[in-house]
């Protein structure tokens, strides 16, 4: 029998094994340095993950700030501007956090909304030169749940952070 050198390349030859690797989805925010495969800044290589870091940033997206998309947004700082005279503010909150979601985002359905308002001036100090002066400022955390039926992605948290004046 006859061996031929220029025959092909065996079944079982390792240099034929290699990974692929699975691309990056999208940017991860905020913004920092990448490390290894991920290039100049870190990224991210689950859908699901990417999801969840553009429906953060939808919400906490006021109109105006996104160039060439003026009402790009949940436009929610108007809202925490006057948040002490609002007697409504989870209601007005969750209609802007819904109409935002339906016009950017209508892959994403809503399913629970609830916040929690922290008054900072119970930790106003006592002493030094602001003794006696509140600091005005309120913490609300917006808890809201969701789901993407085409992505089969069940239910999922998020919780978003805002500081009030």
């Amino acid at each position: 029998m006859a061996k031929f050198k220029g025959s092909g390349i065996q079944v079982g030859d390792p240099s034929l094994l290699q990974t692929i690797e699975q691309p990056p989805v999208g940017i991860k925010t905020p913004l920092q340095k990448g490390t290894g495969r991920d290039g100049i800044f870190q990224m991210t290589y689950n859908p699901g993950s990417q999801l969840e870091d553009n429906l953060k940033n939808l919400i906490l997206t006021n109109h105006g700030e996104r160039l060439g998309n003026f009402t790009y947004g949940a436009n929610l700082k108007p809202l925490t501007l006057e948040i002490s005279s609002q007697e409504d503010f989870e209601q007005k909150a969750m209609e802007s956090i819904f109409a935002a979601v339906r016009s950017f985002m209508p892959y994403v359905e809503l399913n629970t909304f609830s916040t929690d308002p922290e008054d900072f001036s119970a930790f106003e100090s006592e002493t030094g030169p602001d003794a006696g002066i509140g600091s005005g400022l309120t913490k609300i955390t917006m808890k809201l749940k969701y789901s993407v039926p085409q992505m089969r992605i069940a239910e999922r948290g998020l919780i978003i952070s805002l500081t009030c004046v």
